[in-house]
């Protein structure tokens, strides 16, 4: 079985997260959305919240699953047996920046990396941006999936 994670804060998720994920269906078993925990980051949706989010956008898809962890990915991918972790790139910022970490990442343990790119559509979509349009009041219905936007 091909299992994959997809990390992040998900706070919210955006459509770029969606496109990234829905693309990556046919390539794995299993998706795992591993919502990571930092205790040191202030987050504007709670954790149940961005749990809800995602499990309402994918209630009627199988082979996502909703997680939490901290710590080390790597050490949350042996704990629940997954081979792969799941990235989206925007631009070649974010290629650098993924590039170091799955290169330590594959360092620390044999993980691969999977790379994709965001559509053109929505690869100008981050979830710092959607909570600066939303904290100002501005209408996010057009960066999230309607899980979000119903809040």
């Amino acid at each position: 079985m091909r299992k994959a994670i997809f990390p992040g804060s998900f706070d919210p998720i955006t459509l770029g997260h969606v496109d990234i994920i829905n693309r990556a269906l046919p390539l794995f078993d299993k998706i795992v959305i591993a919502i990571g925990i930092n205790a040191d980051k202030k987050y504007m949706f709670s954790l149940e919240e961005r749990i809800q989010f995602i499990k309402e956008n994918y209630k009627n898809e199988p082979k996502i699953t909703v997680e939490t962890y901290s710590g080390l990915t790597t050490d949350f991918c042996q704990k629940i047996n997954v081979d792969f972790i799941l990235r989206g790139l925007r631009n070649p910022a974010d290629f650098e920046f993924e590039k170091a970490i799955a290169q330590t990442n594959r360092k620390l343990s044999n993980i691969e990396t999977v790379f994709l790119l965001t559509s053109a559509d929505t690869a100008f979509i981050s979830s710092s941006i959607v909570r600066d349009v939303y904290r100002h009041g501005g209408n996010i219905t057009s960066f999230v999936p309607k899980s979000v936007h119903k809040k």
